[in-house]
């Protein structure tokens, strides 16, 4: 399994029921974005090693709407949707999720990415729920897990991208 060149900070914030990620990639802004709306390069990263991702509705534009499932072996394990509030090209986008197994854990997830030095970008993402259990469970739920394999994919897409 190959290693991450940088730690991906997951944070639970203390005062609103909000978990905050901070990773660095070595792209700029403009491919990181693409790998976040295109839904063929969206599918090859995201989530754990051990589960493949099925695009099953993508329009990644304001207003559009998104849904996926996680496969293991051919069989499915979860399905996920969500609407995209904003879509403003390699900067920002705003969107739900909704793991379909929690149908009221609604998040609202803002993805700011942030241009720096030596064509390298800065992902931020905040993610709020309705309340603290809700977010709590999210991260007991192995998301930890998804979202560090899932960037170390990330990572091996963009270097092949460039």
């Amino acid at each position: 399994m190959t290693m991450a060149k940088y730690d991906t900070e997951i944070l639970a914030d203390d005062e609103v029921p909000a978990i905050r990620l901070v990773r660095e990639f070595d792209a700029p802004p403009a491919q990181v974005f693409r790998a976040h709306v295109d839904p063929e390069l969206y599918a090859q990263w995201i989530g754990p090693h051990s589960v493949t991702t099925r695009i099953t509705r993508w329009d990644a534009r304001t207003g559009g709407e998104w849904a996926f499932a996680n496969d293991r072996d051919g069989e499915e394990l979860a399905t996920f949707h969500g609407c995209f509030h904003e879509v403003r090209p390699d900067e920002r986008i705003v969107s739900t999720f909704t793991y379909d197994g929690e149908p009221d854990g609604v998040a609202l997830e803002i993805l700011t990415l942030e241009e720096l030095e030596g064509g390298r970008t800065r992902l931020r993402m905040l993610s709020v729920v309705q309340d603290f259990a809700t977010r709590d469970a999210m991260l007991a739920s192995g998301m930890d897990v998804g979202v560090n394999e899932g960037y170390v994919k990330l990572d091996a897409l963009l270097a092949k991208e460039a």
